[in-house]
């Protein structure tokens, strides 16, 4: 039997959820995307390394652009469920670094001792699973889902 406060809890999740998991993601792309159109993002070595068959230094401005209008369509809702579709498909593309570069993510050939970077790209693993969670939450309500909802 669900209590008053199971009850809150779960609206009170239902509620914030999905916005919370919308505009954090959005945040990140925006502020990775930024750093990387100005000049100054930390991961443009491991970028160019990940991408070898991409020159010239149009790469990381044209990159931050898409990261930053994903955002946008993130942070605003459109379209609906391109974005985080969008979003999951770039994320997976982060994971290129274990094979284009494992040296930058791997230590010693090691996969279970990973570098800082391959930390840093392992984590995308939970920001993927958002995008994933954002497409499959974020659509209209249906009579069933409202009726699940109450039970």
């Amino acid at each position: 039997m669900k209590t008053v406060l199971d009850r809150v809890e779960a609206d009170w999740a239902r509620r914030l959820a999905l916005p919370g998991l919308r505009i954090s993601l959005a945040l990140v792309y925006l502020w990775f995307g930024l750093l990387k159109v100005i000049g100054q993002s930390p991961v443009a070595d491991l970028v160019r390394a990940t991408m070898p068959w991409v020159h010239g230094p149009w790469l990381l401005p044209a990159l931050g652009s898409v990261e930053i209008a994903l955002g946008l369509a993130l942070l605003f809702g459109a379209p609906r469920r391109l974005a985080p579709a969008a979003v999951a498909a770039h994320l997976a593309g982060t994971f290129l670094v274990f094979f284009q570069a494992p040296a930058m993510a791997i230590h010693d050939g090691n996969p279970l001792l990973l570098t800082a970077t391959g930390e840093f790209v392992l984590k995308n693993l939970v920001l993927v699973c958002a995008a994933i969670a954002i497409l499959g939450l974020d659509r209209k309500s249906t009579v069933e889902d409202r009726v699940v909802a109450a039970g």
